[in-house]
């Protein structure tokens, strides 16, 4: 007989797995307490969730919320990463933190209602996030600017250059 506490998870994951454009369930088996909390922080940092969840309740969560996940991804120890905008900043701390420690190990991925694949994530979490983006493309608008400005300059230096260049030949002739 399930309880109230785990429907009401259910009912919270059933959710979050209609409002979340970015889901990831990973397998965090052999990462310590320490090293959890430290993951957790840095997809907090960057704008995500990160949470411990059990097979079943997820499970039965998917298929209120009529999402297909595979019965072999729910195996295992599962901690889920969840994005309400469709930002690969999480994602990227995911990876990253996955390249220093070497796990978690991605078991499952869904950006924006639809399934992916494994090489997608990993395609997703090398892609620059929004705010590198928004300071290339800033830096890109500035530098045309700098180079009209610099153009412009040059010609008024050279103008300077020749008035001063004449301006002292006349007051060479008025000395003599």
């Amino acid at each position: 007989m399930p309880t109230s506490k785990k429907i009401f998870t259910v009912q919270n994951l059933t959710e979050k797995l209609k409002d979340a454009q970015v889901l990831i369930l990973s397998d965090y088996r052999g990462l310590s307490m320490a090293q959890l909390n430290d993951l957790r922080t840095a997809v907090k940092k960057a704008g995500g969730e990160l949470e411990i969840i059990k097979n079943t309740l997820l499970k039965r969560a998917a298929d209120e919320a009529k999402v297909k996940i595979e019965d072999e991804v729910l195996t295992g120890p599962t901690a889920a990463l969840w994005t309400w905008e469709a930002e690969i900043g999480p994602l990227k701390a995911l990876a990253d933190f996955a390249k220093e420690a070497g796990l978690p190990k991605v078991k499952f991925g869904r950006f924006e209602g639809e399934t992916i694949s494994l090489e997608r994530i990993k395609e997703l979490a090398q892609l620059p996030g929004l705010e590198e983006l928004k300071a290339k493309l800033v830096g890109q608008l500035q530098s045309p600017l700098y180079g009209l400005t610099n153009s412009l300059q040059g010609n008024l230096r050279k103008l300077v250059y020749v008035l001063k260049a004449k301006g002292g030949e006349t007051n060479g002739r008025k000395e003599k």
